[in-house]
């Protein structure tokens, strides 16, 4: 068999050559300068959600992962106490209304009495008096009022809509004031943070349309940049006793670049997918239409 003339094989060698050197080259401006990073994460904002009254926890309204929207019932706190407190409360109320009506019908009494009957420091006693009783009443409404909101708050609602996560809680459990007992993963607040290396973020923006594929997720969700960060922790800076710099001394020729956080908000979820913060994603950013 005729092997190729050689002006054949040279333009066919060629030919592949440049070929190669083009898918080279191009394979190179992929990895090292288009803005795509496979360090993506899927973050969300998690609400821990405490009681404002202490108490005995005596129903647990949710289960694990459960979906609930802002307003349902979490748990609740035996609300028994706060009843009681509740009773005494509107009796104080009714009681200082009855002293201040009292002390008000003896000022004015004592006001429509002639300056001979009655002397003007026993009048001015008198509205003292019934000023005190006003005063003491309207303190008396406000207790009420508080008592009012703490037995509502023995009912723990949902702050936001969003998924319930690692429930640990029991009936049975005590609850105190401000420690939180269960935690609420906020399903309004889904985005993701992609790990930029620094020498790709001349070509990011805000605004700039983004490609987000999750690890093991076949369909791909879309979105678009809303912010850069603007600091990130210093490795080579340490803090020391006497408030001065510590730098460390040794230095490294071979530099990594750093990776800079970009925050990217989810426009579209496709159906049938569900996200739970700290997957992993692949970002790609893409220029503006």
């Amino acid at each position: 068999m005729q092997s190729a003339p050689l002006p054949v094989r040279v333009a066919i060698t060629t030919i592949v050559l440049l070929f190669a050197v083009f898918a080279g080259y191009h394979l190179w401006s992929y990895y090292m300068s288009e803005p795509w990073t496979r360090d993506g994460r899927v973050s969300a904002d998690v609400v821990e959600v405490a009681p404002d009254v202490s108490g005995l926890v005596v129903q647990v309204s949710v289960v694990d992962n459960q979906y609930v929207r802002a307003g349902d019932p979490l748990f609740t706190i035996d609300a028994e106490r706060f009843r009681l407190a509740l009773d005494e409360a509107a009796a104080n109320v009714e009681n200082r209304k009855a002293q201040m009506e009292q002390f008000e019908r003896d000022a004015a009494r004592k006001r429509g009495l002639r300056d001979d009957a009655v002397s003007a420091s026993a009048r001015e006693q008198a509205n003292t008096s019934a000023a005190a009783a006003a005063a003491a009443y309207r303190q008396a409404f406000a207790t009420l009022a508080v008592a009012k909101l703490d037995l509502e708050r023995t009912t723990v609602r949902a702050p936001v809509n969003g998924f319930v996560t690692n429930l640990k809680l029991r009936r049975g459990d005590y609850g105190h004031t401000g420690a939180p007992l269960l935690a609420l993963v906020d399903a309004d607040t889904f985005h993701i943070n992609g790990y930029f290396e620094e020498t790709k973020l001349p070509r990011i923006h805000d605004g700039n349309p983004v490609a987000i594929h999750l690890m093991g997720v076949g369909k791909a969700l879309t979105g678009h940049v809303v912010g850069i960060a603007s600091a990130i922790a210093d490795r080579e800076l340490a803090s020391s006793d006497n408030l001065l710099a510590n730098v460390n001394p040794t230095f490294s020729w071979v530099r990594l670049a750093q990776r800079i956080p970009v925050r990217i908000v989810i426009d579209k979820v496709p159906d049938g997918v569900r996200l739970a913060a700290g997957q992993t994603a692949t970002v790609t950013v893409q220029p503006k239409s």
